[in-house]
């Protein structure tokens, strides 16, 4: 467990990348596994039967979790998820931190349940992932959005998504630019109250030089 002052009510972004840059998402269970965790442990409340949920997903594209379930977390929760991005071998978050000490204990509580996870479907043995989640404190709100943009460009990456990464569905990126999948789970409005409205966001990272330029957070995953 990383263990780190971070500041409440700051924003940062978390990133890890799976040992010896092996993936760490084979199938879009593991995807659906991994978005799960990071929306449903916003707060100390503990999740069970994680592979119904997970499942319900694969087969509707929703969680189907209960709505006093989520007024719930939502009501407890001391982290607020911003953005995210799957890829195959790392992935990144953009999180506000609510209370002190919190953000270790959601990063712990997401990077165990996963590995014990990935380790039993596949057969494998020991850490999935390359060490201690890495994590930069953004400082001002010019880093917040080029963070947010560079986070939703990532899937362009991925041969099958490169021209189509606004549809990608393990990015929150769609979410920003259409229906909110996640409801409460996923706090846009930090970023889009700044925008006109969608449309301008969707011209602001599409337009956006983040995933091209060179970065201290992006140089310390790549």
């Amino acid at each position: 467990m990383r263990y780190e002052n971070f500041a409440p009510n700051e924003h940062y972004h978390i990133f890890n990348r799976g040992s010896k840059k092996e993936k760490i998402f084979i199938d879009d269970h593991d995807k659906a596994r991994f978005i799960f965790l990071i929306t449903h442990f916003q707060s100390p409340i503990r999740m069970h039967n994680v592979s119904w949920y997970t499942g319900g997903f694969i087969k509707n594209g929703t969680f189907s979790t209960k709505e006093d379930k989520i007024s719930e977390i939502i009501k407890k929760r001391n982290i607020e998820l911003v953005t995210f991005a799957l890829m195959p071998n790392h992935f990144h978050l953009l999180v506000q931190n609510l209370d002190d000490g919190i953000l270790s204990v959601y990063m712990h509580r997401i990077l165990t349940a996963y590995g014990k996870y990935f380790n039993a479907k596949y057969h494998k043995k020991g850490h999935i992932f390359e060490g201690p989640f890495k994590a930069v404190h953004i400082k001002n709100n010019i880093q917040l959005l080029h963070l947010s943009s560079y986070i939703h460009k990532n899937p362009k990456e991925i041969k099958a998504w490169e021209n189509t990464y606004d549809k990608y569905p393990y990015s929150s990126y769609q979410d920003y630019i259409g229906s909110n999948r996640w409801g409460s789970f996923l706090s846009t409005k930090i970023i889009l109250k700044q925008f006109k409205d969608q449309a301008k966001y969707k011209d602001f990272v599409t337009t956006s030089t983040a995933k091209e330029s060179s970065n201290d957070f992006q140089n310390e995953i790549f």
